[in-house]
C-alpha cells in the first residue's frame, strides 16, 4: 500500500507539471497529507488495457508472444480491443487493415456466417486469461451502402483519409446487421460459455465522430439500437457500452 501511495503522489505531481503553462504560473504551495498506514482499498489496474487496428496479427507468432508478455504484466485480466472484427477479406494482415470474413452472402442474398478467423483471435485472448472488448465493426462488404472501394492499401506517407473506404458506411439492411450481431454473441456463448462472455465488454464501432463512420449521427443511433437489441437478446447480462470517440465535445 505504501508503494501505491507513493505512485499516487508522483502521478499528482506529474499531472501538475504537465499542465500547459504550469512552469510559468506562480501558485500557492499545496500540502498533501497521506497516512500510509491506513489502507483505503485496492487499486484496480485501470491501465491493464490495450488496443490495435490489425486483428490478424493476433494469432501470428510475434502477436502471440506479445500477448503472453502483456498478460503477465498485470495481476488482473488485461482487456484487449481490436478493430476490423467484422470487416470482409481473406485475413491478410496489413497496416491499418484487418479482416475476418465473418459475414458474406450467397447468390440469393442469404447471410453466410464464418467465425473461423474471429475464433482464432478470441482463442488467443481467452486462453491467456485476457478479456475482449469486442468491437462491433466494421461494416461487411455485402452490407455496406457504399462497398466500392472496400479494401485499402494504405502505407506510411499516404493520405490518412485513404483508409476510410466501404467498411465505414451504414448497412443496407439494419435487420441483417442486427442478426449478424446476435449470431456473433450466440456463437461466443456456445464456444466460451455464458459465464465467460458475461465478463467481456462490447462496443459499437470506433470513433464515429470522425471519418470512421461515414453515416449520419441518426444512422449511428439506429445502428446502436439494433446492436443493443441483438446483444441483449442473445445475452441479457452482456455489458455493452458506447463507442470510443476522439473528442467529447464533438456532436
Amino acid at each position: 500500500m505504501r508503494n501505491l501511495n507513493r505512485i499516487g503522489v508522483a502521478l499528482l505531481a506529474i499531472a501538475g507539471l504537465s499542465r500547459p503553462g504550469a512552469a510559468q504560473q506562480s501558485a500557492a504551495p499545496v500540502a498533501i497529507s497521506i497516512d500510509v498506514a491506513q489502507p483505503i482499498g485496492p487499486m484496480p489496474p485501470v491501465w491493464a488495457y490495450f488496443g490495435y487496428d490489425e486483428p490478424n496479427y493476433t494469432y501470428m507468432p510475434d502477436g502471440q508472444k506479445l500477448l503472453t508478455e502483456l498478460a503477465a504484466l498485470s495481476p488482473g485480466p488485461v482487456y484487449v480491443r481490436t478493430h476490423n472484427l467484422l470487416t470482409t477479406g481473406d485475413g491478410t494482415a496489413a497496416l491499418k487493415w484487418g479482416s475476418t470474413n465473418a459475414y458474406t452472402e450467397d447468390q440469393a442474398g442469404r447471410p453466410v456466417y464464418d467465425w473461423t478467423i474471429v475464433d482464432r483471435i478470441f482463442d488467443a485472448y481467452v486462453s491467456r486469461g485476457m478479456k475482449p472488448i469486442a468491437q462491433l465493426g466494421f461494416m461487411p462488404e455485402a452490407l455496406s451502402t457504399h462497398p466500392v472501394p472496400y479494401r485499402h492499401h494504405w502505407q506510411p506517407g499516404d493520405n490518412y483519409n485513404d483508409i476510410y473506404t466501404g467498411w465505414a458506411y451504414p448497412p443496407t439492411d439494419y435487420q441483417k446487421w442486427g442478426e449478424l450481431v446476435y449470431q456473433w454473441v450466440q456463437h461466443s456463448i456456445a464456444r466460451y460459455g455464458a459465464a465467460e462472455v458475461k465478463t467481456w465488454r462490447w462496443e459499437l464501432w470506433n470513433e464515429p465522430d470522425i471519418s470512421y463512420w461515414k453515416g449520419t449521427a441518426e444512422e449511428y443511433y439506429q445502428l446502436y439500437d439494433y446492436s443493443e437489441a441483438a446483444v441483449h437478446r442473445a445475452l441479457p447480462a452482456a455489458i455493452l457500452g458506447g463507442p470510443e470517440t476522439t473528442d467529447p465535445r464533438n456532436e
